[in-house]
């Protein structure tokens, strides 16, 4: 994509007639006052926030100026810094609330009710879980395969920790510096939760153990931490000196805050139950619902998305099967016809280094030809560029499939793509298109930059965490994509694209299941496999996942189904006047708990 797609002058003046007035602009026909008092409460959220994560204010590019020194810190994960983010959230409701909503524009009451909604939430999660998190995604093992500053750092001064001088340098091996004590945060609070009975189960501390391996048991000059900083002072044209240093860092107390980790976890494994699910931990039934509340901003019982999940695997099986019959695979379930199709040569790119590049090159060939068709659908293009890169292999056995970080709002980084190549054989052909369109565009790099670089909107909102907004429409995204023709004459692309909506909706069967119905992991995985055809390796990785993450898997399906559902409510309103682009601009107000998504949109297309 074009590093400054906003599309050209004249093409977007055609678009931008297209798109409501209300959608281009907040309006401005309200009193000013409760607005900008409100504008001016929300910023100081957000840059005190910003003072307490040093990395979030790296990723954004905000870690300059007045802000420089926090280029050389790492948040607070210890149970104080919990602790302090409580208590800030618990004030800021209470300054929050000091404003009369009645009195704002709609555009800031709906500022106003964002945030509320998000302090609230975050309060009540962690006023009631004592152990893990439970005030943003909730993740109740403070130390997993997906969880903690062992897998987080590294990855993050490798991706994110940008050196063009010797400022930068120092600033990294501070951060190298503070790395143990975060290490250390993290086997305290996870000791602590393990003298109430939470701790991961068996399997997700056997890949812990692997990945604590793969980081410490090798030279410092050969870990992630210092290769990358020698890398990036040789690319900057900046000396050697600081590599000693964090050698040393790394070799003095890296190591050995590693090896307490280890020691720890090891000591967990040998008492850790087998269980997958949280129903195991002390209000591990409520703790479910709240996680599966927070991720899709409903309230659906364990029940409710467990039965959601059979109807949408019946329908979209169905679908698929219709495809296949058509290809000539007629025999055997659905399941396993997809298996048989990913084990065909013609759909695998060779695991090796070659066969991975080639791989990586094909999804930038999907990202071009997309974003030379966004103009048909969006009206406002991010600005920002998306790359493809490979999921770090030191992180990659615990690591998902695909995610997206953004990019810096200075234009210094691009957003990053990252796939995980641990085995080509999980990434089969025809799957991929639909993957990229999931996590780049038109999914998750759309919907995100356009959020962050939406200036009328508050920067706390434009990096809203409502996991059943932005994944729902990732998955929306994916639909969009078949829409649009991206599969014509392509019947095996189209199938992959099925195959993923029949894996979000086997996840709401799967995710229900461990935590409400108490599945095993082993029953979770075979259902999958046999459900979706994906490959084992891919799924047991997948099912670990939703160990670790309970109730976020939920939020594909349920969001997308909002979104779709929406989207056609508002063209049968609407008819041949019916503009895509009028409908996607509701991107440019940033995310949102699903329940205030579907009031804009009756209000300002259904109304």
């Amino acid at each position: 994509m074009d590093r400054r797609s906003f599309l050209g002058s004249a093409g977007a003046a055609t678009l931008a007639a297209a798109v409501p007035a209300a959608a281009q602009q907040r309006d401005t026909s309200h009193d000013a006052v409760p607005d900008a008092r409100l504008r001016t409460l929300l910023d100081r959220f957000f840059y005190d926030r910003l003072a307490e994560d040093p990395e979030g204010a790296t990723r954004l590019g905000l870690d300059t100026g007045a802000r420089a020194a926090l280029k050389s810190q790492l948040g607070d994960g210890s149970a104080a810094g919990i602790a302090a983010d409580l208590a800030r959230s618990k004030r800021e409701l209470a300054e929050l609330r000091k404003i009369n909503p009645a009195s704002l524009s709609a555009s800031a009451r709906l500022d106003y009710e964002v945030v509320a909604y998000q302090l609230q939430r975050s309060i009540a999660g962690g006023e009631r879980f004592a152990y893990g998190a439970s005030m943003g995604r909730y993740a109740p093992y403070v130390l997993s395969q997906l969880t903690g500053a062992y897998r987080n750092v590294p990855d993050f001064l490798d991706s994110q920790h940008r050196i063009k001088d010797a400022a930068d340098a120092d600033a990294y091996v501070a951060r190298l510096a503070a790395f143990p004590a975060a290490i250390d945060a993290d086997s305290e609070r996870q000791r602590a939760d393990a003298a109430r009975g939470v701790f991961a189960p068996d399997y997700l501390l056997d890949t812990t153990l692997k990945q604590l391996a793969a980081l410490r048991d090798q030279p410092p000059a050969a870990t992630v931490m210092v290769a990358s900083l020698a890398a990036k002072l040789q690319a900057a044209g900046l000396p050697d000196a600081h590599v000693a240093r964090a050698e040393r860092i790394v070799q003095q107390e890296v190591f050995p805050a590693l090896d307490r980790q280890r020691s720890l976890i090891t000591e967990l494994r040998g008492h850790a139950s087998h269980d997958a699910g949280v129903w195991r931990l002390p209000d591990g039934e409520a703790y479910y619902r709240a996680a599966a509340e927070a991720a899709t901003t409903t309230s659906l019982s364990g029940d409710e998305i467990h039965r959601l999940g059979l109807a949408q695997v019946a329908e979209i099986g169905a679908r698929i099967d219709t495809i296949l019959k058509g290809q000539g695979m007629t025999k055997g379930s659905v399941g396993a016809r997809l298996v048989a199709l990913n084990e065909r040569p013609d759909q695998l790119f060779a695991n090796t280094d070659a066969g991975r590049d080639a791989l990586l090159a094909a999804l930038n060939a999907q990202i071009v030809a997309m974003g030379k068709r966004l103009p048909e659908q969006f009206a406002t293009l991010p600005k920002a560029p998306v790359e493809v890169r490979r999921v770090p292999p030191s992180i990659q056995a615990g690591a998902p499939g695909g995610y997206y970080q953004n990019a810096s709002l200075d234009g210094a980084r691009p957003a990053i793509y990252y796939i995980n190549l641990r085995d080509t054989f999980d990434r089969p052909k025809f799957g991929l298109a639909t993957l990229t369109h999931h996590e780049a565009v038109p999914g998750h790099h759309l919907q995100v930059m356009s959020a962050l670089e939406a200036e009328n909107i508050p920067m706390l909102r434009r990096r809203g965490g409502f996991s059943g907004y932005t994944e729902g429409w990732a998955l929306y995204a994916e639909q969009l994509a078949d829409e649009m023709g991206m599969y014509e004459g392509d019947p095996l692309g189209q199938v992959g694209y099925l195959q993923s909506l029949l894996f979000r909706a086997t996840r709401l069967v799967v995710d229900s299941g461990m935590h409400h119905k108490r599945w095993s992991r082993e029953q979770a995985t075979d259902y999958l496999i046999a459900t979706t055809g994906i490959a084992r390796g891919r799924s047991q990785g997948e099912i670990d996942r939703y160990t670790a993450w309970p109730g976020q898997a939920c939020s594909y399906k349920i969001g997308h189904t909002v979104w779709v559902r929406l989207r056609d409510a508002v063209k049968a309103r609407q008819g041949a006047a019916f503009d895509p682009r009028a409908f996607h601009a509701v991107l440019l107000d940033g995310p949102m708990p699903l329940t205030l998504l579907e009031r804009l949109v009756t209000e300002r297309m259904l109304s």
